[in-house]
């Protein structure tokens, strides 16, 4: 591992695990350790902000998932199981186990799947944006169809119509985050077109697992933002109904991407939900 230039507490590697080179960023070097799992079209920069709140705390480590960010783009592999097994493969690599985990929508997916199957490795859950359930019939073709503009003609070319999904119309339309729009919406264009519509796929044809959610039993922490039109408040109260003991925070202002559109509350529902464990 080589340590960055951007702070003397932060290291940027990556490893092999699951068959696939995964990129990941550490810092802060508390007792216990929380791994950071990020949304569809992201990265690990999604969770800057927690992370700076946390970093004097606790181990941090962000990961970029198999086709994303800068993480190896594989042929395969991009279904929730496997993304599930890489995580499990990463937590264990890194001696992070038992973990916080946290995950934003396809990281969420990723979460309620290592909690259900893999509770070893897990010390808390904190699902953010996401759902146990697949996606809904009337998305998929929606989806599909940019997921074929995406690989075939031009990330830029969908890229409006997928930040009106990504967040909340308080960000959307707020003058003063105009730079901060077009910085996202820039790492969204700058995705690898391969990686991201196999990551794509993986999440429209993931499977329902809501059975599994019984099986969970580590403190759990649910947070979805009101004005999230991706995974709508209706999936969070359906997590927090199914997980026993969980529970469930509105993000107001917030969209899909509350870790940076509302990241002040978002912090404090963490700290909280952590500072009671």
């Amino acid at each position: 591992m080589k340590k960055s230039n951007a702070s003397e507490e932060q290291w940027r590697s990556r490893i092999r695990v699951n068959g696939a080179e995964l990129y990941y960023e550490e810092q802060g070097t508390g007792s216990e350790t929380i791994f950071f799992s990020h949304g569809l079209l992201w990265s690990c920069r999604m969770f800057d902000d927690q992370i700076a709140m946390l970093k004097d705390r606790y181990r941090c480590i962000a990961f970029d998932h198999r086709g994303q960010g800068q993480s190896e783009v594989t042929r395969g592999g991009y279904d929730m199981e496997t993304l599930s097994e890489d995580a499990a493969a990463l937590i264990e690599a890194l001696g992070g186990a038992p973990c916080h985990f946290l995950g934003l929508s396809m990281g969420g997916f990723v979460g309620v799947r290592l909690a259900a199957r893999r509770p070893e490795l897990l010390k808390s859950l904190m699902l953010l944006e996401t759902s146990a359930g697949p996606e809904p019939r009337e998305n998929r073709a929606k989806y599909q169809q940019l997921n074929f503009i995406a690989r075939w003609v031009s990330l830029g070319f969908v890229s409006n119509q997928v930040m009106k999904v990504m967040f909340g119309q308080k960000f959307l339309n707020d003058p003063a985050r105009a730079k901060l729009r077009r910085e996202w919406q820039q790492r969204l264009v700058h995705n690898h077109r391969k990686g991201i519509t196999r990551a794509t796929t993986g999440v429209i044809t993931r499977q329902d697992v809501y059975e599994e959610l019984e099986k969970i039993r580590v403190p759990t922490l649910i947070l979805v933002g009101d004005q999230d039109v991706a995974t709508p408040l209706p999936n969070a109260q359906r997590l927090h109904e199914g997980i026993a003991g969980s529970q469930l925070v509105i993000i107001p202002g917030a969209g899909h991407t509350s870790t940076v559109e509302e990241p002040a509350a978002v912090n404090a529902a963490i700290s909280h939900f952590l500072g009671k464990l």
